[in-house]
């Protein structure tokens, strides 16, 4: 599968295209990627100590010399599954920014609190409590932290999310903090354009800078299509 992305991202020049494969495969996919400057390694997960006894779990220092660059923080299913909770993420976002890696801070809301109105509510409670303590700021803008947005009842269920509800939540979580924001949730190559569309217009500060693909990530072919998309 790296093979097929390496061969099809080869000329890719318009976007930067971020991979992240299980832990089992980091290593490979930074040598198959290595001499690609458009491609970069991220982690789906990282612990929030640098050392210690702490069994089965990944640091950040680790993911560092792998030549990982990003680490997917506070994902969904880390979250659902896990038990992740905003205090365990801000550890994590912390231990990255630390170690040099960017995490993509994971946030979202629920289909009863969408139902309810409280996305905004939620999402600005998330990424407050996220990024508590956190001091890496210059001029307002977070440095070395990208935000994804990926609505719980959007994602593997075939139900995107509009665009103009992205937007709304992506400007909803650029008013509380300035940074990267990325829109997650049953993207496809169908349905790509229409969130490529809506980038920043920095004149407005409105729209969305990219994509957090998931299951579409899985075919190369897919993929690629939804990259070849950005202009």
């Amino acid at each position: 599968m790296f093979l097929a992305l390496r061969g099809g991202l080869k000329n890719n020049s318009k976007a930067e295209a971020v991979v992240c494969p299980p832990f089992v495969y980091l290593a490979e996919a930074a040598k198959v990627f290595k001499n690609q400057s458009s491609v970069k390694i991220g982690a789906q997960n990282c612990f929030w100590e640098e050392k210690g006894a702490f069994t089965g779990e990944i640091s950040p220092k680790m993911l560092k010399s792998l030549g990982v660059k990003y680490v997917l923080v506070g994902h969904s299913e880390r979250r659902r599954y896990f038990g992740e909770t905003d205090e365990t993420v801000n550890k994590k976002i912390k231990a990255a920014l630390a170690a040099g890696l960017i995490p993509i801070l994971c946030v979202g809301e629920t289909a009863e609190e969408r139902r309810q109105g409280k996305t905004s509510a939620i999402l600005e409670g998330q990424l407050k409590s996220a990024l508590k303590g956190v001091s890496r700021l210059i001029g307002g803008q977070t440095v070395g932290l990208v935000v994804a947005y990926e609505p719980l009842w959007a994602i593997g269920t075939g139900k995107a999310c509009s665009v103009d509800e992205a937007v709304k939540a992506a400007n909803v979580l650029r008013r509380t903090r300035k940074a990267p924001i990325l829109y997650g949730g049953s993207v496809h190559s169908q349905n790509a354009a229409g969130y490529i569309a809506a980038r920043l217009d920095s004149a407005r500060q409105a729209g969305l800078d990219g994509l957090l693909i998931g299951g579409a990530s899985l075919d190369p072919k897919e993929f690629l299509a939804i990259i070849k998309q950005i202009r």
